[in-house]
């Protein structure tokens, strides 16, 4: 199955992922800016503040990978761009677990405290939810495309049935049956 099969180019829905990538993708730029910008260490586990945030070299890096990587889902859109989103989403979550285990320990490579956490927890619900939007749901519009791919027209399935000629009693019928 190709992404690109499932949603119209021009479908509402292909704008609210450009965008959720967007908006997210470029906050993420600014934060990993402002820390090379600082001269932060790589490899500090205590960190500096910036923008409200303890970071440090490589989680300015990291920000800033994660940054090109939503804005260029922005910049693909439409199924691209929502994939995008629910993954980096999801791994910004997990890493809110992970680095939530870290904190105060030597491992804390990542320098993260507490609204590191926080962030990360909420930052990768909100990039999730953008990329899920009209795509994961009980309730769907039946003119959303997702609604329409996981529920083909009526008559479709029994178009694509192979037809089956079987032997029946004489004056019974055409003797064609579905499979």
């Amino acid at each position: 199955m190709d992404f690109r099969d499932e949603l119209p180019v021009d479908h509402r829905l292909a704008r609210v992922y450009r965008v959720g990538a967007g908006l997210c993708g470029a906050a993420l730029l600014v934060f990993g800016c402002l820390g090379l910008t600082d001269g932060l260490a790589y490899f500090s586990t205590h960190g500096e503040r910036i923008a409200g945030l303890s970071s440090n070299g490589l989680l300015s890096l990291i920000s800033i990978v994660f940054a090109v990587v939503l804005i260029a889902g922005a910049v693909i859109g439409g199924n691209v761009a929502s994939t995008v989103n629910i993954v980096v989403g999801t791994l910004f979550v997990l890493s809110g677990f992970v680095n939530l285990a870290l904190l105060d320990s030597g491992a804390n490579f990542l320098a993260f405290g507490m609204s590191n956490v926080v962030f990360s927890f909420v930052t990768g619900l909100v990039i999730a939810t953008f990329g899920m939007y009209g795509r994961v749901s009980s309730k769907l519009p039946h003119d959303n495309p997702y609604w329409q791919r996981r529920h083909p027209q009526p008559g479709a399935s029994e178009a694509r049935r192979p037809v089956a000629i079987t032997p029946r009693p004489a004056g019974t019928g055409l003797g064609r049956t579905s499979l």
